[in-house]
This record gives C-alpha cells, sequence and structure tokens, in this order.
C-alpha cells in the first residue's frame, strides 16, 4: 500500500475540533475587526470547510477548471479565500489584505536553510489574533513608567530582565515544626 500524501493527509487530529468546543462557531469570530498589519496565528477550524482549493496564481496550466469558478476572461485575476494548508496550521503572520469573510496573511515558511515570504488568504474562521507581542508591550510601557520615575528623582535605573536569582538565604524553626518521616500508606484490599 502505498501511503497517502493528499492535502489532508495526517490531519485527524489538528483539524479535529477539540473538547467542549465542538458545534456553531462563536459569532464573535465574525465580528472581530481585523486591520492591515495585525499578528494573527492560523489554527484551521475543521468546522469550516469553504473553498478547500488553496491556490493563488494564474491558471495557465489548466490543473483546475477556471470556468467553474470565475468566467474565461478573468482567469488572471483567481483567487481563493480557504481552509489553510496543513502546512500553515499553528503559523504566526502578519495581516497583508482584507476582504469581507476572509483575510490575507504572510508567513515566512522555511525552505531548507532559508525563509520564503508566503502569501496565503484565510477565512476568519482559521485566524485569531496572535498574544505574542502582549508581553513585549506591556514591558515597554513598564520601562516607560519606570524612567520617568527615575527621571523625576534623579536615580539610574537598569531596565534590563535579569535571571530568577536563587531564593534568599532562610532559617527554618523546628521547636513548633517537629519534622515528619513520610512513608507510604500500606495497601488495603477491602473484599
Amino acid at each position: 500500500m502505498g501511503h497517502s500524501a493528499g492535502m489532508r493527509a495526517g490531519t485527524r487530529y489538528a483539524f479535529s475540533r477539540k473538547f467542549k468546543q465542538k458545534g456553531m462557531i462563536k459569532l464573535s469570530t465574525y465580528l472581530r475587526q481585523y486591520k492591515v498589519g495585525d499578528i494573527v496565528d492560523i489554527k484551521a477550524n475543521g468546522a469550516v470547510q469553504k473553498g478547500l482549493v488553496n491556490i493563488i496564481h494564474v491558471l495557465q496550466t489548466g490543473s483546475i477548471r477556471a470556468d467553474k469558478y470565475v468566467s474565461k476572461t478573468n482567469k488572471q485575476s483567481l483567487m481563493f479565500y480557504s481552509m489553510p494548508h496543513k502546512v500553515y496550521h499553528g503559523k504566526t503572520g502578519v495581516i497583508y489584505n482584507v476582504t469581507k469573510s476572509a483575510v490575507g496573511v504572510i508567513i515566512n515558511k522555511r525552505i531548507g536553510n532559508r525563509y520564503i515570504e508566503k502569501r496565503v488568504n484565510v477565512r476568519v474562521e482559521h485566524v485569531s489574533l496572535s498574544r505574542s507581542r502582549e508581553e513585549f508591550i506591556r514591558r515597554v510601557k513598564d520601562n516607560a513608567a519606570k524612567k520617568q520615575k527615575a527621571k523625576t528623582d534623579g536615580t539610574h535605573m537598569y531596565l534590563k530582565r535579569q535571571p530568577a536569582m536563587p531564593r534568599a538565604e532562610r532559617t527554618i524553626d523546628a521547636k513548633r515544626n517537629m519534622p515528619e518521616t513520610i512513608v507510604p500508606i500500606p495497601y488495603e484490599t477491602t473484599i
């Protein structure tokens, strides 16, 4: 038997809905506003398979019947807004285009020893705003406040992150805190 190498091969768990996440898609998924430049995570939602053909190129080879999707005169600008390919599942990118029901995302795909910029058009059901910069933005704001405070006090503030230091030394009083010997409880069978 040959090994299947289809578009969705090996996605039994990746594209399945998680526990208690099945059923209707939340309305907030469709009401969220995306802007060009937003950083988003691509997470394919297995409940939406609209437009599964995921290509953006001029159909010169005729591998897909173009007349099925557009008129013969408009073959040059054929775009599909679809479910992302399994390669892009879990990747983070930047939005470069926003349409009514989809967004265009720029992703850096690693090929060999280099990264290639890929532009993927994905429906909004498969996209969520990334939280990757939240900690960085919070730290920038904290550092600005610390810097302002140090300037008013006339002191120097060290703003670089430091690794967690070892815990400070301490003395434990054993007078009212007698040490206990912990042993396993013997196994009991009740019939």
